[in-house]
């Protein structure tokens, strides 16, 4: 008898895979580890220390991130349905730990959770429990119901609320600012009525407005958002960051000075390089052809997502693949324009391809999350 192939996928797990989204992200990973060897090697030559410290570390996070990202996309899409709001929970009990002595001070923001030699981020982990938690609450409408009414609406305030109030309380604007746009975002495709949207709006902007002028606003917030809108006042103190961000990424021309050749890498100009900065090393080791590869690929990612929550079968899967767009899209963009002088410096990182465990988990979890939700849809053709 012949077998359909849709036959044949339903029986074997993996082939059911989005195989071209698993190929992005692997390059965008090996891509970051490359990044990330070419930005810490001269700094740890300089100190005496080994120059592929960084890079296998990098190795290891991406390791662990594709490995966790196989196995949720081979959970079922109810499974994750379930333990979406507890995940939620231990996330925002995470949170409050970081508050706490076990948090970590670093770059005047508190928002490292240490406990021995593990050390790890829960507000990485944040966006993707609080995408899951309002996929699950916005998604679950009483027959009848095509749109989130005014008590979802509530609920779902109140659960970016929690993580967004911890967030601030580190402080990490930039977090801030990424969860902002998720909710913001999986409010529109919930299909919750413009005004409460507009309301919403205005009701941060005027919040923003008041903590500007009561103060509230960190010292180093405040220089940040004053050298966005104008670098060259003060191009030694408050607009270094993005002065010498904007050169190096400028500096490689069409293909690059090539790999480990960078001046203004090799020099350190640019703080935070592997992280926050990376793609400046992209822009002078690899020229404009890898720095446009990068976004190509990122852009690529963000287009599965978008066809995923298109497809998807359930108004959960829906609404969660839209909130990893949100994510990804506001995330990409933060990054990649606080370097260009698009948007203020805000210390978010750059999705796949930043240094770090808890981002490089937490992107490629979510990227397991759009599979599991491609393979839920393939039950209903």
């Amino acid at each position: 008898m012949i077998t359909s192939p849709s036959a044949r996928a339903r029986r074997l797990p993996l082939p059911r895979l989005d195989w071209g989204l698993a190929a992005a992200v692997t390059a965008l990973s090996l891509i970051s580890v490359v990044l990330v060897w070419a930005a810490t090697r001269p700094r740890l030559i300089a100190a005496g220390e080994d120059p592929q410290q960084y890079l296998k570390r990098q190795i290891v996070n991406v390791l662990a991130g594709l490995v966790i990202m196989l196995v949720v996309a081979l959970v079922d899409l109810s499974t994750l349905r379930v333990w979406s709001l507890p995940a939620y929970a231990l996330t925002c009990v995470s949170l409050l730990l970081v508050l706490t002595p076990l948090g970590q001070t670093v770059n005047g923001a508190q928002s490292w959770l240490g406990i021995g030699p593990v050390q790890a981020q829960p507000s990485e982990f944040a966006k993707l429990t609080l995408v899951l938690a309002l996929a699950t609450l916005l998604g679950d409408q009483p027959d009848g119901e095509h749109r989130p009414g005014g008590v979802h609406l509530l609920l779902a305030l109140g659960v970016t609320a929690v993580p967004f109030g911890l967030v601030m309380l580190q402080p990490d604007l930039g977090t801030a600012m990424i969860l902002t746009a998720i909710v913001l975002g999986m409010l529109v495709i919930a299909g919750v009525r413009w005004r409460w949207i507009a309301v919403l709006v205005l009701s941060g902007a005027a919040a923003a407005a008041l903590a500007w002028w009561l103060g509230l606003l960190r010292p180093h917030q405040v220089q940040r958002l004053l050298a966005f809108a104008d670098p060259a006042a003060d191009p030694q103190g408050a607009g270094y960051n993005a002065t010498q961000a904007l050169n190096t990424v400028g500096s490689g021309g069409l293909l690059g000075t090539g790999l480990f050749r960078g001046d203004q890498t090799g020099g350190r100009f640019v703080p935070e390089q592997h992280t926050d900065f990376i793609f400046t090393v992209a822009g002078e080791e690899l020229g404009f052809a890898g720095a446009a590869l990068i976004l190509v690929l990122l852009w690529f990612v963000i287009w599965r997502a978008l066809r995923t929550a298109s497809r998807a079968a359930l108004p959960f899967g829906t609404l969660a693949a839209a909130g990893i767009v949100c994510w990804f899209a506001a995330q990409t963009f933060v990054n990649v324009g606080m370097v260009v002088r698009l948007a203020p410096i805000a210390g978010v990182p750059l999705p796949f391809v930043s240094y770090g465990g808890s981002s490089a988990v937490a992107c490629l979890a979510a990227v397991g999350v759009l599979m599991s939700i491609q393979r839920k849809d393939l039950h209903h053709l």
